[in-house]
């Protein structure tokens, strides 16, 4: 075992793009301490069982505000809200550079540090349950893979490891980017190893943790990337198929009222399969914090049943539904309300003009000291499974009608024949189905990808409209910060540093 022998290595380690570790700030003081060995820690399995819950709490700080701007901020779904934007019409506007290049990836490689701790030392622990071991093992394999498929999604090829760095060498922390096809051969390799661990096809108890329904949700989602994106054809459609069909288990079922899949006194209900947990008292607030509003923002003259659906107000509106949501719900659609306000107050001569929008899927609870944004972030639920399942059926030529129809029923209830998904041509379909997605996934940081999967970004997005030259904005910008911590790295083509 590697023993780090002072501080001063680490805080060198801890400076590179690979190794953002929690300790990073404290570590940086140079007193001489005491040896410690890595084989101190991994020992029992309390130990693995903790290390395990870290990488979940590390991951939430990714999912409280990046993984939405990733997969939503620049899919037009948002416009200017009433508070200062702060830059965040940089993401909508599509005018991100290596200047303003959103979020790095350096806090995602804490998590991937974390899940490859798990899997380097778990297998060498004794378990009473042989069983819990490896589960723990699938899901720091599934973690790693689900964190690098966002990474390569977001930034195409990124440095590979697999290891954890334990210790400061220049040659091996400083690394280049691997391609995006290591990548994803990767992801594949470490989803497939964490499907032969999970030691039963259960979700979690409080769909918090991943589970093997989750790992094939996810598997789905990746095999519909890389057969749309990277040319895996109809081979990788009919593994994503297979995958999403598998994760399909009977526990799963579809909220009858949509707005209580969100609801924080209604976290791990039957259409969840995966959530990052949020909780008063264990973590702060998450991005919807930036698309409610204050109370002092709130007008007394708008239509009193919008402002008995609003409440009590909370956070800051900087950003808030822009026309592609506001215009896209049927009067019929329970997902609109559950999704979006809008906010109208009369002018001078007495009509109803347009005031604010109102992001309310996830509006936090209140309590005496007013509202809390800590709903859970869901990564997938049967919804989103059954609408992947009507893609992957489309893109092989069979009928996504079935999938679509238990989506809408829910949606529309008595109105439901009105909107009917009936089979027509394939490209009619993709359409609806991404239509769908729209719908029922709005501010749940899937527009984005879904976009980019169906070849439609340029199509739909207002920002990147008439900007077909612009082609390079499928992929985000290395941000120069990254950049200067490790001179290897190199810019995504079409940015300029």
């Amino acid at each position: 075992m590697k023993i780090i022998k002072n501080k001063i290595a680490q805080a060198a380690a801890c400076l590179t793009l690979l190794l953002p570790i929690s300790s990073c700030t404290e570590n940086l003081k140079l007193n001489p301490t005491s040896d410690i060995t890595v084989a101190g820690f991994w020992t029992t399995e309390d130990n693995a069982k903790g290390a395990a819950n870290g990488m979940y709490v590390r991951f939430r700080d990714q999912a409280a505000t990046d993984l939405f701007t990733w997969g939503e901020s620049r899919s037009g779904t948002l416009t200017y809200g009433l508070q200062a934007s702060q830059g965040l019409e940089r993401y909508f506007e599509n005018t991100i550079d290596p200047n303003f290049a959103g979020p790095t990836w350096l806090r995602m490689y804490t998590v991937i540090h974390d899940a490859n701790l798990l899997i380097k030392y778990v297998p060498e622990i004794t378990f009473t349950h042989e069983e819990e071991k490896n589960a723990i093992l699938a899901e720091a394999y599934t973690m790693r893979a689900f964190v690098y498929f966002t990474m390569a999604k977001t930034w195409g090829g990124v440095p590979l490891v697999t290891l954890p760095t334990e210790g400061y060498d220049a040659e091996t922390t400083f690394r280049t980017r691997d391609t995006v096809e290591d990548i994803f051969a990767q992801v594949k390799e470490d989803l497939n190893s964490a499907l032969s661990l999970y030691p039963d096809n259960n979700l979690s108890a409080a769909k918090a943790t991943w589970s093997k329904p989750a790992a094939n949700a996810l598997k789905g989602d990746v095999f519909l990337w890389t057969a749309k994106q990277m040319g895996g054809g109809n081979a990788d459609i009919q593994t994503a198929l297979e995958a999403l069909q598998a994760a399909e288990v009977p526990d799963l079922s579809l909220q009858v009222n949509y707005d209580d899949i969100f609801r924080y006194d209604h976290k791990g209900n039957n259409e969840i399969l995966m959530a990052v947990h949020f909780m008063d008292l264990e973590s702060g607030t998450n991005y919807n914090s930036d698309m409610y509003m204050r109370d002092d923002q709130i007008p007394a003259n708008a239509d009193p049943v919008v402002l008995e659906k609003l409440g009590e107000g909370g956070g800051l509106n900087r950003w808030g539904p822009s026309p592609v949501i506001t215009s896209a719900f049927s009067a019929t659609d329970q997902r609109k309300d559950a999704t979006y306000l809008s906010i109208t107050i009369p002018n001078e001569q007495g009509q109803m003009v347009p005031y604010a929008h109102v992001v309310t899927k996830f509006r936090g609870y209140l309590d005496p000291s007013g509202r809390r944004f800590l709903d859970d972030v869901v990564l997938y639920r049967y919804a989103d499974l059954l609408l992947m399942i009507a893609e992957a059926k489309n893109a092989l030529g069979q009928d996504p009608s079935e999938e679509m129809n238990k989506v809408r029923l829910r949606a529309y209830g008595e109105d439901f024949e009105a909107h009917r998904f009936v089979d027509m041509e394939q490209e009619a379909n993709d359409e609806a189905i991404l239509e769908e997605r729209l719908l029922e996934l709005a501010f749940e940081g899937k527009r984005w990808w879904d976009l980019l999967r169906f070849d439609q970004a340029f199509a739909q997005v207002p920002s990147l409209q008439n900007r077909p030259n612009d082609q390079f904005l499928k992929l985000w910008p290395i941000s120069l910060s990254t950049i200067s911590l490790n001179s290897k790295i190199t810019q995504n083509p079409g940015y300029r540093n």
